[in-house]
């Protein structure tokens, strides 16, 4: 896969660096309601398919949507960390909840990966925390969507 080209083209931006970290903001948004967006959409997939080959595609895409994010998330980072804007940026307190939901369900999306992995046993105790690594990356693809949703307020027009 091709690694995604730099949130602030060099020497080629007239942009305000406030202009920049609104879109790199933007671009999270777009990236964290298509996360959500494919993960509804497996979840559906799973409940409803008989083909083995439908749902490990749903899993790709899904798969395929979180790098996205992890990407989009790292570019918000990068672009925002040394600019301030002013007490009335609304969006910027939106777009930096956005930014800590999304690192949370990266981590949290990682940590059931690691946790599924290491399956081995399949005691009790070991299922339990498997079901609560699952339970705690539902918990944050949730607060991601109402980031997410709460960001899209105050930029209606960033879809």
């Amino acid at each position: 896969m091709p690694k995604p080209r730099s949130a602030v083209p060099a020497e080629t931006n007239d942009k305000s660096p406030l202009e920049n970290v609104r879109d790199a903001a933007d671009a999270l948004f777009r990236a964290a309601a298509e996360c959500c967006h494919q993960h509804d959409r497996a979840s559906r997939v799973h409940a409803k398919s008989a083909m083995d080959d439908e749902v490990d595609a749903a899993q790709r895409a899904c798969e395929a949507c979180d790098e996205v994010l992890r990407d989009m998330t790292d570019a918000y980072e990068t672009t925002s960390a040394n600019v301030r804007p002013g007490d009335d940026e609304k969006w910027w307190r939106h777009a930096n909840d956005m930014w800590l939901a999304s690192r949370e369900y990266l981590r949290r999306n990682g940590g059931s990966d690691d946790e599924s992995s290491r399956l081995q046993e399949h005691s009790p105790g070991r299922l339990g925390k498997l079901h609560t690594e699952f339970e705690l990356e539902a918990s944050a693809l949730l607060a991601l969507r109402h980031a997410a949703d709460a960001y899209r307020q105050d930029r209606p027009n960033v879809g």
